[in-house]
This record gives structure tokens, C-alpha cells and sequence, in this order.
């Protein structure tokens, strides 16, 4: 991996920088003069892989190339009932290509409707353009959670705060001031500015790092890569395998060799689970596509898979519990305050935060300001501090500094403005304290000494489908941890409103110790006071404790938490930053998706799970099969149409089906032994009675045409017990299961009496002892396989 610097110089401030010319941005001529050079921020949004990528990905496959071969043999060999395997994989191929072709074109559509759009000054004017259509030297203007899109240097910086983590890996926002350079992938936290774009398109630090890796990958997930391992064992057992039967058939059947190639393939095209890999492809698709058409966007597709495995959800209350906005219920002056001079003081705050939180957009809402006041100097809010500030020139000459924020971060605990603030914590209200500072702003504690003044009393709007998306989570046994940064008293209220029962705890007592704090977050529900650093910790702190962790939020705050997250959720109306770093963004801003989307997960792993053993039985009883034709160095039983048949109606279209179904199980790991416990025993289970009733077969029947009929008396027995093994892997029973298992019994029933089906498959069953000798084996092995599988769960736990 190429590493790249990031503290790399920037360029340093261009000569256009000037004051006057710089507030006014580049022109329409600058700009189009700038696009014209190429001097453009043209990095491709990369949402999915290209069709051509699609395509090469499901047709280049090692399988699709042995199977392709086998399948070129055959058609100049036999009969074009023997290639039916061949048009099985051109089908399957195609579904996989046409499925990720959809999921791509919901994926690009999504991409587009959740990409941010950067606020630029042009000719004196602040306009959003998409992020392509930056230019070199725009002036690109920033505020709380907006993510840096391209390299740049500070020229106008108003308390501006950045938080370079994701770059650097330090965790302390970095105060920027005009000259300081800003990188691309960096996001502002606090304050406000504007700065000059000096690097745009692959040339910025952003996109070097989009060019070693695409956001939409398989390539972490313990499926895909579970389902790698076992192929990989599939071909160690395939090659000798092959190689005995191919020496042994053509040995038996030296007088035939047509015939003798027909039985080689038919023994080699089984031991591949060339419908795995599809299938798992063909699920993940349709859940991006299911998932897309919810207004989900899921940014990672292994994503999908790590919500069937969550056990437990952080949620941040403010965006997720309760809607973004607020109203003021009340305003309580204190020590004698005037309430029209603080709704002046509030109005005056207001007006100084040119990117107000939800919070003061509800006293700008109540408290008009008043043109009087002028604001001399500002400290944006910042989650870290819990508070603001602003100074300001009143209009009769007489200048005053004030603070906005936590009362219990700014009040030293015996004050008594405190119980009354924990009174109306515990309604669920929030609560804002204004107090007059002692102290400048640029003062290292500007809160030290502050003077209460007023009690801003905020109602949340709580969201009406929360309850019952928590009821969802308690079902199924995903444990929910409000974590947020108001009071943990008026938290608690707020999720006790909404059905969450537990211990509100401040966030300030909790231990530092991971692995103490990981016991106090198991006994605990709701979490307040939590800082930004803080919530990432608690994430740590839980997967330290061997907890699978999902978090939403939608604020700058939320953004370090998310990123450490096995699986990111965040609000397509929250912060730029949040919407970056999640795997999965929720853009019609509904906390009640994110049932649909754990319960998508839960159906893809799990059906995946129980799909993937009905192929590796296949694989086994396919590789035991040749061996133990080796071993007796007879005809192998089968020709090509015989399996396929048999794959068709016992693995093939049951397995899609099976694939597609719901299913509420949570995810659990170890997916190889999960699969391999069951596969193993029964793939031996159903050879050893196939090649039973084949020798008993070869016993019974003499003449020219005894090899048909000990086929069809093997084939019928490797039918009854693959449907028995289908049978198992349905379970637990609905009506549509019973109706598939059924289905796919009727139609082996319509070859075996139309007669011209008997003819295209050479199934003919001869007699009444030897089909009855099938039947009765199949019985010895279906017993075999219900105590066998159910010993293997016992032993064998996953």
C-alpha cells in the first residue's frame, strides 16, 4: 500500500487571497476558465463495481473454467441431455450478472440522491455545487459536520475546529486559523470558515486514498471468505478424485470410450458447488436492492452481513430517540434576572452562530434578536465542551459575555439552580443554562465563575415509531445503549417514554479501565454526559467484551464512535462526517428502518448458512461416489443428465427459494464449521447407500441392459435421500416449504411414468424387488441422517 503523508505542505496562500477579492470567490469566467484547463475535482464517484467488472467477476470464475471444459467435451461426446449442466451454469451466470447489474443501479441511485453538496462563494454569492464541480481556488465554505472534500488552506476561520482522527489518528480537534492548511477527509467539529481549494480531483489527499481501496467490497466478510476456505478444500479433494476416476473409467469401459468420458464428467461436474457462489452473490444483491428500495443506502455490502450478527445497538438519542428539532417550553430567569434583558442576551447568542445546533435553532425560533447588539467575539458550540459563548457590545455602550450549555458543566455541583434543572431532567425535558462569564472567551476556563442568569427549558419531539423500534430490538435479544451527550437523568426519562427500561448513568463516573467499563456498560441502559472520545471508548470497551456493535447517529459528534463500529448507521439529514464514515445510511432519516435492515441481514446470512449445506452434501457425496468407484474399479453409476437432474430438484431450485425466504435468526460465527458439521455426515450418509444399492443392483440385474437399470435403482436412492436431506434444511415447516419438498417430488415422480422423460433421462425402473430395495435404503439412511445431524449439533456446538 502506497503511504501517503498526511501532513504533507500544502500550497502556500495563493496571491488571490487578498481581502476583498477573496470574499467574493472566483467568478463565472474564473471558474469556467479553471474547467476549461481541467483544473476540476473530477474523481469518479465509485459506488459499485463496473459492468465490466460484473461481468468478468460471475463468467472468470475457477469453476465456471472446469465446468466449461467438461462442458465442450460433452457436446462432441453424447447426447445433449448429458450438456444440460453446461446451460444450468450460462443460466446461473447470467442470474448473477443481471442481480448485481440491479443491485449496482440502486446502489449509483442511492450514492447520488445521499452525496454531499459543498456550499460555494461565487461572485460574491454562496451557492451548493455537487463535489465534481470544484474547482482550484474556490472558496469553499464550512460549518459543524461538514467533511473537507478537497485539500485547501484556511482563510477565514470563526472558532473553526477540525477533527483530522480518520487521517491522522489523533483524537484532539485541531483549532485552525487562516494560512493553516485543512486536508481532504478531515471534518470541521466546531466553528466555521472558509477555505481555498488548492488540490482538487486525484491530486487530493482524499481520492489517493479512494484509489488503493473501493468502498464497495466482499472482501472482509467471514461468508465470502468462509465460502473461499471451503472451496479451497473442494479442489484439494477434487483433483485426485477426478484423476482415479478418470483412469479407472476409461480402464472398465476401455471397449466404449464415449461412453467411459460421459461417466468421468458425469462423476467431476457434481463434486462443484458451482451454485454457491452464486447464490451468495444473488443474496447479497437482492438485499441491497430490498434494502435500496427502503431509502437505505448501503455503502458497504458486507454491512449486510454484520447486522445478522449485532447483539447489540448504540443509539444516540438526539436524531435517533427524538426528531432533530425543539421548542422552547419555558424560560426560568434566576438571582433576579429581567426576562426581556435575557430573551435580548438569547437573541443576541442566536444571531452571533452562523451555524446554529438544533438547540439554539429553537431559541432563535423564540427569541428574536434584536439589531442593537453587536457580537464581538464568538466561541462556537463544541460537544467536547457541552457549551458556547459570545461577547458582545450592547447598544448602550455596555459590553457583556455569555455562556450557553450544560448547567451541570458550567454550575459547580452544590449550586442550587442544579436540583431544579434535575427536576425537569427527570420529566425528560432538556434543560440549557445561561450564565454571565467572569472570564474572556480565549480564558483556558471561561466558565470558571460564571453567574446563572436563566434556565432554558427545550421539549424534544419525541420520534413516533422509536418505541416500537426498540420493542423490535428487545425481541430479538439485540441489547440497546442510549449513549448521548445531554444529561443522563433527562436521557433516561426520554427512553423510559419510549419503553426502554434501565439505569441512566453519567457517562463523567464511569471507569477508565476497558475492561471495568465494559462491566458497567453491560449492567447499564442509558448513558449520558458522553464526550465524542468517550463514545468511541464505550464502542471499544463492548467489542472488548465480545459484543458485536452497530451504532447510529447523525452528529459530528457521533462520527468516531461510527467509524469504530462493526456496522456504522447514520441519518441521510445528519453531518457530511457521519454520512462518510457509515457502512449503511439511512436516507429518509427513519430510526423505524432499521428493523427492515437487521431483519435483511439475519435473511441473507442465515439462509445462506442453510443453503450452503445442501450443495457441500453434493460436493461430498460426489468426491465419496468416485472413490469408492475406484475402489471397486467399477462403472461410475451416473451420466451428466442423471446429476443434474438430480441437482435441479434437490439443491438448485429448492436452494433459491431457501435463499430468498425470511428468516429472524441472528447470525452466529464460524460459519465453515457451522456448515461443515452437517454437509460431512450427510454427503456420507447419502454415498454410501447410493453406492449400496448400485452393488445390490449390479447383484440383481444381468444382460446388455443391466447398466440402465442399476443407474435408475441408484438414482432413485440418491433422490430419496437428498430429498430427505432437503426436508431437514427446510425445517422448521410453513405451508410454502411443504409445498416446494412436495414439488420437487412430483416432478422426479413425472420422469419416472412419462415415458418420453424416461427415454431423455435413461431412467427406467425395472422390476419390483430392486426399487423396493432402493426405497427401503433410503429409510435405513434418512434414520442414519436424523440421528447423525442431531449428534453433530451436540458435538459439534457452533
Amino acid at each position: 500500500m502506497t503511504h501517503i503523508d498526511a501532513g504533507a505542505e500544502l500550497d502556500p496562500v495563493h496571491p488571490m487571497a487578498l481581502p476583498g477579492v477573496l470574499s467574493a470567490g472566483l467568478s463565472r469566467a474564473e471558474v469556467a476558465e479553471r474547467v476549461a484547463r481541467g483544473q476540476v475535482n473530477d474523481v469518479p464517484v465509485r459506488s459499485s463495481r463496473s459492468i465490466g467488472e460484473i461481468v468478468r467477476a460471475n463468467v472468470f470464475t475457477r469453476f465456471n473454467a472446469i465446468i466449461g471444459v467438461l462442458w465442450l467435451v460433452m457436446l462432441f461426446v453424447a447426447p445433449i441431455q448429458d450438456s444440460l449442466f453446461g446451460f444450468v451454469i450460462l443460466a446461473n451466470t447470467g442470474i448473477g450478472i443481471v442481480q448485481e447489474w440491479r443491485a449496482k443501479q440502486t446502489l449509483d441511485s442511492l450514492a447520488v440522491i445521499g452525496e454531499a453538496r459543498p456550499t460555494v462563494r461565487r461572485d460574491g454569492a454562496a451557492v451548493e455545487v455537487a463535489t465534481h464541480e470544484i474547482v482550484l481556488d474556490d472558496l469553499v465554505e464550512t460549518g459543524p459536520g461538514d467533511k473537507i472534500v478537497v485539500d485547501g488552506v484556511c482563510v477565514e476561520a470563526d472558532g473553526l475546529e477540525v477533527d483530522e482522527s480518520l487521517l491522522t489518528g489523533e483524537a484532539d480537534p485541531v483549532v485552525k486559523r487562516p494560512g493553516d492548511p485543512v486536508m481532504s477527509g478531515s471534518f470541521v467539529v466546531a466553528g466555521g470558515g472558509a477555505f481555498r481549494a488548492t488540490k482538487v480531483g486525484r491530486e487530493a489527499y482524499a481520492a489517493q486514498l479512494a484509489d488503493e481501496a473501493s468502498r464497495f467490497t466482499l472482501v472482509h466478510s467471514e461468508l465470502r471468505s468462509g465460502i473461499s476456505t471451503i472451496l479451497k478444500y473442494v479442489t484439494w479433494m477434487m483433483v485426485p478424485a477426478a484423476i482415479g476416476l478418470v483412469i479407472t473409467q476409461l480402464v472398465v469401459k476401455s471397449d466404449n470410450l464415449k461412453d467411459a468420458v460421459a461417466r468421468t464428467v458425469g462423476g467431476i461436474v457434481p463434486m462443484v458447488p458451482e451454485g454457491l457462489v452464486l447464490l451468495t452473490s444473488v443474496a447479497f444483491a437482492i438485499g441491497v436492492i430490498r434494502l435500496g428500495r427502503k431509502q437505505c443506502l448501503v455503502q458497504e455490502l458486507p454491512a449486510i452481513e454484520g447486522l445478522a450478527r449485532i447483539d447489540t445497538v448504540c443509539l444516540d438519542k438526539t436524531g435517533t430517540l427524538t426528531e432533530g428539532g425543539m421548542d422552547v417550553t419555558e424560560l426560568r430567569p434566576l438571582n433576579g434576572a429581567d426576562e426581556p434583558y435575557v430573551r435580548r442576551v438569547l437573541g443576541a447568542l442566536g444571531e452571533s452562530d452562523p451555524h446554529p445546533n438544533a438547540s439554539l435553532q429553537a431559541i432563535i425560533d423564540a427569541c428574536p434578536d434584536t439589531e442593537e447588539w453587536r457580537c464581538v467575539e464568538s466561541l462556537p458550540f463544541s460537544s467536547a465542551r457541552k457549551y458556547s459563548g459570545a461577547a458582545f457590545s450592547e447598544g448602550d455602550g455596555e459590553t457583556s459575555t455569555w455562556l450557553l450549555g450544560a448547567p451541570d458543566v458550567l454550575l459547580p455541583q452544590d449550586d442550587p439552580a442544579l436540583s431544579e434543572t434535575e427536576r425537569l431532567n427527570a420529566q425528560g425535558l432538556r434543560v440549557l443554562l445561561l450564565a454571565r462569564a467572569t472570564r474572556e472567551l480565549d480564558d483556558p476556563e471561561p466558565a470558571r465563575g460564571a453567574r446563572p442568569t436563566a434556565l432554558v427549558v427545550l421539549e424534544q419531539r419525541l420520534r413516533p415509531d422509536a418505541g416500537d423500534t426498540l420493542r423490535y430490538f428487545a425481541d430479538q435479544e439485540v441489547h440497546a445503549k442510549v449513549i448521548s451527550g445531554d444529561n443522563a437523568v433527562s436521557v433516561g426519562a426520554v427512553a423510559a417514554k419510549l419503553g426502554l427500561s434501565g439505569t441512566a448513568v453519567d457517562a463523567r463516573r464511569l471507569p477508565a479501565d476497558r475492561e471495568d467499563m465494559a462491566k458497567a456498560l453491560d449492567g447499564g441502559t442509558v448513558f449520558g454526559r458522553v464526550t465524542p472520545q468517550q463514545k468511541r471508548e464505550m464502542v471499544g470497551a463492548l467489542q472488548a467484551g465480545g459484543h458485536t456493535v452497530a451504532m447510529t447517529g447523525d452528529g459530528v459528534n457521533d462520527v468516531l464512535a461510527l467509524k469504530d463500529a462493526d456496522i456504522g448507521v447514520s441519518m441521510g439529514s445528519g453531518s457530511e462526517a457521519t454520512r462518510a464514515v457509515a457502512q449503511i445510511v439511512l436516507l429518509d432519516n427513519s430510526f423505524a428502518t432499521l428493523p427492515s435492515v437487521v431483519a435483511e441481514g439475519r435473511r441473507v446470512i442465515g439462509n445462506i448458512t442453510r443453503v450452503a449445506t445442501l450443495f457441500l452434501v453434493k460436493t461430498v457425496y460426489s468426491v465419496l461416489l468416485a472413490l469408492l468407484v475406484v475402489c471397486w474399479r467399477v462403472e461410475y453409476p451416473f451420466l451428466p443428465r442423471h446429476l443434474t437432474l438430480l441437482s435441479t430438484l434437490t439443491i438448485g431450485v429448492p436452494a433459491f427459494f431457501l435463499a430468498l425466504a425470511p428468516n429472524t435468526e441472528r447470525a452466529h460465527p464460524h460459519f465453515v464449521r457451522r456448515v461443515m458439521r452437517y454437509a460431512v455426515p450427510g454427503g456420507v450418509v447419502a454415498g454410501v447407500a447410493t453406492f449400496a444399492t448400485y452393488l445390490l443392483a449390479r447383484d440383481h440385474y444381468t444382460g446388455p441392459d443391466s447398466l440402465e437399470a442399476e443407474t435408475s435403482a441408484a438414482t432413485l436412492t440418491l433422490f430419496l435421500v437428498s430429498m430427505w436431506i432437503l426436508a431437514i434444511i427446510a425445517r422448521p415447516y410453513t405451508w410454502w416449504r411443504i409445498a416446494l419438498v412436495a414439488a420437487m417430488g412430483a416432478a422426479f415422480l413425472l420422469v419416472l411414468v412419462v415415458p418420453a422423460l424416461q427415454d431423455f433421462f435413461a431412467l427406467r425402473l425395472v422390476g419390483v424387488a430392486m426399487p423396493w430395495t432402493a426405497v427401503a435404503v433410503s429409510a435405513v439412511a434418512a434414520a442414519a441422517l436424523e440421528f447423525l445431524w442431531r449428534w453433530a449439533g451436540r458435538r459439534f456446538p457452533a
